[in-house]
């Protein structure tokens, strides 16, 4: 039976551009080692594998090319987008993903989706790894910090975070999921504040867009900015935008996606 999937990039308005990501639309449960190898050979950050339980309601789960994660703002976007492009599900619906993270939701705001997640409460960390400077090549943070999943790194400029080259190696040997690196945009700059984000664990060097990133961030510069709305940018070779919302304990996530291709895997 051939398996519908498409290759979207998320948080951009435009190809080869924001954060590819797979998405590969189930008709039936597939085991993880199935799933697992269709990340694999996609060799992308995340492939998503959306599974319609009723007329609004998605399954969803998420593989990087390496291992299964338990949330992902991009192949997330990714996978509401093909949803109602493809007519799995009416345009005009809100969908309920059901995750491992619990409910998400996804809604279209005229050329822009909609994302409802779990905000994420960042609290400092003392001591501070010595590898986490070290893996990030950088002498001093004006905070570190973590969600539980990740590390969060507030550097001195926007200049320092986009010449960042951390040592993949090092951030490697690190027991969290990855490293969310971010700063106050430049003064006059349209955004509030940037970031870059490394999993080198999970298989990804540096991930374009971080969708699930942003869950933290906005509830790290909620308190350092006094306010709740937010543009952020994320400075990855590839780039890309998002509106971000912290709305009492959820975080909204906008942004947009294109379809890229799209094609059928035998399996």
């Amino acid at each position: 039976m051939a398996i519908s999937i498409y290759q979207v990039d998320a948080f951009s308005n435009r190809p080869f551009s924001g954060n590819p990501a797979a998405v590969c639309l189930l008709d039936d449960d597939r085991d993880d080692e199935w799933m697992q190898e269709m990340a694999a050979e996609m060799n992308l950050s995340e492939t998503a594998f959306p599974r319609a339980i009723d007329e609004k309601r998605v399954s969803l789960r998420w593989f990087t090319p390496t291992v299964e994660v338990d949330l992902c703002g991009h192949a997330t976007l990714a996978a509401a987008h093909v949803l109602w492009e493809s007519g799995a599900i009416a345009p005009e619906t809100t969908i309920e993903f059901e995750t491992h993270s619990g409910p998400l939701f996804a809604c279209r705001r005229g050329d822009w989706i909609e994302l409802d997640f779990p905000a994420q409460p960042v609290r400092p960390l003392n001591p501070v790894p010595s590898s986490l400077l070290a893996g990030l090549e950088v002498s001093r943070a004006r905070f570190v910090g973590t969600d539980g999943a990740d590390y969060v790194v507030e550097l001195d400029s926007a200049e320092a975070l986009r010449t960042l080259e951390p040592s993949q190696t090092l951030l490697s040997r690190l027991p969290l999921r990855g490293v969310t690196v971010t700063a106050r945009a430049e003064v006059g700059d349209r955004y509030d504040f940037i970031s870059r984000f490394f999993a080198p664990n999970a298989g990804i060097p540096e991930d374009p867009v971080t969708g699930s990133a942003h869950c933290s961030l906005a509830t790290y510069w909620a308190g350092q900015l006094k306010k709740n709305d937010f543009w952020a940018y994320q400075a990855s070779a590839r780039g890309g935008e998002l509106k971000v919302s912290l709305v009492g304990d959820r975080v909204k996530l906008c942004g947009q996606a294109v379809t890229v291709f799209n094609g059928e895997v035998s399996a």
